[in-house]
């Protein structure tokens, strides 16, 4: 008794053994994708993808709008501290993920994240002008050598805030993918 050969639905030159766990569908290692409950077609997956997919257009809005001012009052508060405000640039972004989250209803998208990050980015920019400004004029001999490195500093707090920030709203948002 001999068993049948089976051949890859979208590649029909090539031998499988192997089944989409989902409709059955026999597929190469090339179409595999591999999911937390086995191998699926990347036409199921697509379709598994769009149920996930509930964001509207109007809270890609409300995510950089509310990333924005979160991030520009955050990094305010967060300069008082210091160094130790770099303990609490990481909660301020799990938080703000979590108020995103709130303003968006819940729903969900793969690009939310990039928003939110983007609306942070841009939320962090005023704390950043006013250091680059002070580094200008003391390159240009209006304020005394000295003011440099105190300018730069300045320049170096809120961009450290804002990367511990921005990375722990994205991850928060996104969920950490592992493997």
């Amino acid at each position: 008794m001999t068993e049948a050969v089976m051949v890859c639905a979208n590649h029909p030159d090539r031998e499988t053994g192997l089944r989409c766990n989902r409709c059955g569908k026999p597929i190469c290692s090339a179409c595999a994708v591999r999911t937390p409950v086995g191998y699926r077609c990347r036409e199921c997956v697509r379709g598994q993808q769009k149920i996930f997919d509930t964001t509207l257009r109007r809270d890609y809005i409300a995510a950089a709008i509310v990333s924005a001012i979160g991030m520009g009052v955050g990094i305010g508060l967060l300069r008082f501290l210091g160094i130790f405000g770099l303990f609490l640039a990481p909660v301020l972004g799990g938080g703000l993920a979590e108020v995103v989250r709130w303003s968006v209803g819940r729903r969900r998208s793969r690009r939310l994240p990039l928003v939110a990050i983007l609306g942070g980015a841009v939320g962090s920019v005023p704390h950043l002008v006013l250091p680059l400004a002070g580094a200008a004029a003391a390159l240009s001999g209006q304020l005394p050598a000295g003011a440099l490195a105190g300018i730069a500093l300045g320049l170096v707090w809120p961009l450290l805030y804002a990367g511990l920030a921005l990375a722990s709203l994205y991850y928060r948002l996104g969920g950490i993918r592992l493997g």
